[in-house]
Parts: structure tokens; sequence; C-alpha cells
């Protein structure tokens, strides 16, 4: 059976992660439901995995996925009819440009914006991104390499003013 305080201590450490890496297939509500079944699904297991955090990672993966699939037409309606949800919370110490910094990343290629999350956000190795998407490593690195420059050039570019 699961340790409780070891379960505990996974979800603190990992929860916040892995719904932003949910939120590249749901909103914040189904992110946050992949992550509460990807948790039940772990305290189900009647011994720890050998790797928890790749192990949680494939799971939310799957069930993200899963729940993306099931609702992709009425999301796609969505998305066309309302202004796009920010990926972030605003929190006044980190400062820059919230709404810039999702507005960029959004703009990356799925492949490019996952591996980015996974990578800066889900503190994986390179191995273990590699690993969860079936990618080889030497692929991951190029997509990592290009998002991070794509989003250097995005996040320097100046704002344009609206001239009438």
């Amino acid at each position: 059976m699961m340790n409780d305080a070891e379960l505990e201590r996974w979800f603190e450490t990992h929860a916040t992660a892995l719904v932003l890496y949910a939120r590249q297939w749901l909103d914040r509500s189904g992110a946050e439901d992949a992550v509460q079944e990807a948790f039940v699904r772990l305290l189900l297991q009647p011994t720890p995995p050998r790797q928890v955090k790749a192990w949680l990672y494939r799971a939310v993966r799957n069930e993200a996925i899963t729940q993306w699939r099931s609702s992709r037409s009425r999301e796609r309606r969505e998305r066309q009819a309302a202004l796009p949800e920010t990926l972030f919370e605003y929190d006044a110490t980190t400062g820059g440009d919230v709404e810039a910094l999702t507005t960029a990343i959004a703009k990356l290629p799925p492949a490019q914006r996952e591996i980015l999350v996974l990578r800066v956000w889900g503190e994986l190795t390179l191995a273990e991104v590699s690993e969860l998407i079936e990618m080889p490593v030497s692929t991951v690195f190029q997509n990592y390499r290009t998002a991070i420059g794509t989003m250097r050039k995005r996040m320097e570019e100046p704002c344009q003013k609206k001239t009438h």
C-alpha cells in the first residue's frame, strides 16, 4: 500500500507542473482533473513505480490526451469563439509580461511547446522527455533549442503601437 506522507510529498512537489503540462491539451479545470486522476491511479498502485515523476507525467499525458480527444470538437468551437486563456497565474514576484509569455508559448508548434513545458516547468531531463513522448533525444534537444530561440526572439520584440 502507498505511504500517505510520500503521496502528499509527490503531490506538493509535482502537481503544479503537471497541471501546466496537461494544459497543453486541456483547460485549467480539465488539467486539474487529469492530474487528480493520475494521483488516484498512483494511490491504487500496490507499490510505487520505480520512477514516480516520469510515471506521473506519463499518466497525466495519457489522461489529458484521452480527455482532449473526447471533447475535441467542443473545445475547437470554444477556442474559436473565446479569447485565449492564460497558461500562467500572475505572480507579482516574478515580474515580466505573463500575457506576452502565454501568447508566445501558445504560438509555438505543439511538439516544441510540449517539450519546452516539460523541460522548464516539469524539470524533466532531455532523456526523460524523450522517453515520455517517444522521440529520440537528439530530436527533443533540437526542438527544445528551437523553442528557446523562438521564445527569446518573441519576448524581445518591442510592442507595436496601433496607429489610426
